[in-house]
């Protein structure tokens, strides 16, 4: 996150991160404020970007605690069925431009938000578009409803991605994870690109690589990018199912390395990864992960990690790092 030059003196501010009690419809939430503070005036100033980390914690508990679909969840579905969000809208019984407001960030209101989910069902999908027949014109209505046979009839693939996201992820989406979307395909492209940037990579250094990029990603967007979580055990952080992760694409290679005496395992690939999967500061933040991380091998990388607070205060914990550790990262 750019930290500003102060609007009074015009010098580099101090970033600060304070934990805070916040409520939002009617709940309250613990989340971390970032501000900027100007030392020598002892003003404090916040910046549209660390606004949207803080809205993006506390949202996102409230997502979790009612079961209301994430972001890119809501606009995957909208996808899926190949609609606009004016459409979905319709079919849903929202408002004309309702859909579209909640794929830019606005959160639903319990009721919407289940319906919505309820609506990753495509044969409840089909039922409510053969409910909204007369609000739509007849050969929309028959393309629409063609395409939701098509992908009841192909619910095999679906149903199949869902088991692969089970095999990987010990956990369901949630602040366990840094409310990071769960997807085999997002997990595959996200090694294959840190394998692109680093090269043949031991599995103990990749276990580094991804706690910071998850915990970057985290305070820098208030979301992890792996959907993965992570414990603190003896040589750092690491990602539960770490091993599974791993062994859980043809594309990724595990091969024996000798070592200071020592065997290792590299990870290597000579596939491309399919960054369509990510955003632009989701790129950034990978990028700023492994150019920093590129040249230190894996034992410094572990003793690195030995200095941040999120393995020191967990060390030996049954329970996985809270993602809140992000704002008290000492590497990055």
């Amino acid at each position: 996150m750019k930290v500003p030059n102060s609007p009074i003196t015009g010098k580099p501010m101090r970033v600060v991160y304070t934990p805070d009690t916040m409520k939002y419809r009617g709940d309250e939430y613990e989340c971390v404020c970032i501000s900027f503070r100007d030392d020598e005036t002892g003003e404090e100033f916040t910046t549209t970007e660390s606004d949207t980390v803080w809205y993006n914690q506390v949202t996102n508990q409230y997502r979790e605690k009612y079961g209301i679909p994430y972001v890119d969840e809501i606009i995957a579905l909208r996808e899926r069925y190949g609609l606009s969000a004016t459409k979905m809208s319709v079919v849903l019984g929202f408002g004309a431009n309702q859909y579209r407001l909640y794929e830019d960030g606005e959160v639903p209101s319990e009721s919407n938000g289940k319906m919505i989910r309820s609506a990753s069902n495509p044969k409840v999908f089909l039922d409510l578009v053969h409910g909204s027949r007369h609000q739509l014109a007849e050969k929309e209505y028959d393309k629409i409803c063609s395409r939701i046979q098509n992908i009841i009839g192909t619910a095999f693939d679906y149903h199949k991605e869902l088991v692969e996201n089970q095999l990987i992820y010990r956990r369901e989406r949630g602040a366990v994870n840094g409310f990071a979307p769960r997807s085999s395909k997002r997990m595959k492209n996200l090694l294959l690109y840190i394998l692109e940037k680093l090269g043949d990579t031991f599995q103990t250094k990749m276990n580094k690589v991804l706690f910071y990029i998850d915990f970057l990603s985290y305070r820098e967007r208030g979301m992890a990018i792996s959907g993965l979580a992570y414990q603190a055990l003896d040589f750092g952080p690491v990602p539960l199912r770490w091993d599974r992760v791993y062994s859980a694409f043809d594309e990724v290679e595990q091969q024996p390395r000798l070592v200071r005496d020592q065997e290792g395992i590299a990870l290597t690939s000579s596939n491309t990864s399919d960054l369509s999967q990510f955003s632009q500061q989701e790129i950034a933040i990978i990028n700023t992960v492994c150019n920093k991380l590129k040249n230190i091998t894996a034992h410094d990388i572990s003793e690195m990690s030995h200095n941040e607070p999120a393995w020191k205060n967990h060390l030996h914990q049954p329970d996985p790092i809270p993602f809140s550790e992000a704002f008290s990262l000492v590497a990055l």
